[in-house]
């Protein structure tokens, strides 16, 4: 199989990028410059999101597309919400019309489980319609409006079908969560904030075997939720303290005190390594649960990832 892949530099599209090539496919990358590939084992075609040509160049020949490419940052501020709505709305209407256009048979859209919104402490399945009550972040926004236009495109005809990771954690995560789970993990850790933030936690390797799955054996117009164990952000800084020997901090700071903060959003997120937008990582955090069972994907696609324990014991080894 030849596949185009966007996001092949990212942390999910990555992990696609080399399974796709360890099972003997060829692999297609967009790339915004000639050494944007770094170690990559594909053929690089330079260009973006927004550049309709260089697209359909690396759709010349293809059999499949997996869409990853996304921007994904919360507390962000206003000033970086259209260059967030460019790439994860338009990007992603950009790819799928192409593929659709070029006559691809199989396009796997990777949108993320957070299109779901806040739960509620319900743990919901795929068919959930979210309340229309607001979004949680730009990054909710603009994810699931690319969503929507999927979703359109499928009622439409488009040979697309979608998978939903939960919050993605592993070797090489750079964003907030894997930034926690590290400060923990070597002892750095001082206080937990906003831990009651409720997610479905997969391991990178296992999302990436689902992507795989969800294009293999998925049904076309269909959704499938990729997880791997319900839980909260102070579940697994607790899971990590434990597997490493180390004393979890003893001190959580409450979304309320946080709200208090959000003039100081600047100073206060580089201290705590998050985005200067307080206002929206409280909105985005605070008793808010993104909790979707990946039952659908077991039972339709063998999907088979592995536990927390053992997900983050992984984590831990991978680091030294």
């Amino acid at each position: 199989m030849r596949a185009f892949v966007t996001g092949a530099t990212g942390f999910l599209g990555g992990r696609v990028a080399a399974k796709l090539r360890e099972r003997g496919d060829e692999v297609v990358a967009l790339v915004r410059s000639a050494t944007g590939g770094g170690g990559l084992e594909a053929e690089l075609v330079r260009g973006d999101l927004s550049d309709p040509a260089a697209i359909e160049r690396a759709l010349a020949g293809c059999d499949a597309v997996f869409h990853l490419a996304a921007v994904y940052e919360i507390g962000i501020p206003r000033s970086k919400r259209a260059a967030m709505f460019e790439t994860n709305v338009h990007g992603t209407e950009h790819v799928l019309d192409a593929a659709s256009a070029a006559g691809v048979p199989r396009i796997v859209y990777v949108s993320t489980g957070n299109v779901l919104g806040n739960t509620r402490g319900r743990v919901v399945d795929e068919t959930y319609e979210r309340p229309p009550d607001g979004y949680l972040s730009t990054y909710d926004w603009t994810k699931h409006l690319a969503h929507e236009a999927a979703r359109e495109r499928i009622d439409r005809g488009a040979r697309i079908v979608i998978a939903l990771p939960g919050a993605i954690y592993g070797p090489g995560d750079h964003s907030e969560l894997g930034a926690q789970l590290d400060q923990m993990r070597t002892g750095r850790l001082r206080v937990k904030a906003l831990a009651g933030v409720g997610v479905n936690a997969v391991h990178v390797d296992d999302a990436a075997d689902g992507v795989l799955l969800t294009h293999d054996r998925g049904r076309l117009g269909e959704s499938y939720v990729l997880g791997g164990q319900i839980t909260t952000l102070g579940e697994m800084i607790d899971v990590v303290a434990r597997l490493t020997g180390r004393r979890p901090p003893r001190l959580s700071i409450p979304g309320s005190l946080i709200k208090l903060m959000i003039p100081f959003g600047p100073l206060v997120g580089r201290m705590m390594g998050t985005g200067p937008n307080l206002r929206e990582l409280v909105s985005a955090s605070d008793a808010v649960t993104y909790w979707a069972t990946d039952a659908k994907a077991r039972g339709e696609l063998g999907y088979a990832p592995r536990d927390l324990e053992h997900g983050l014991a992984d984590l831990i080894a991978a680091a030294g």
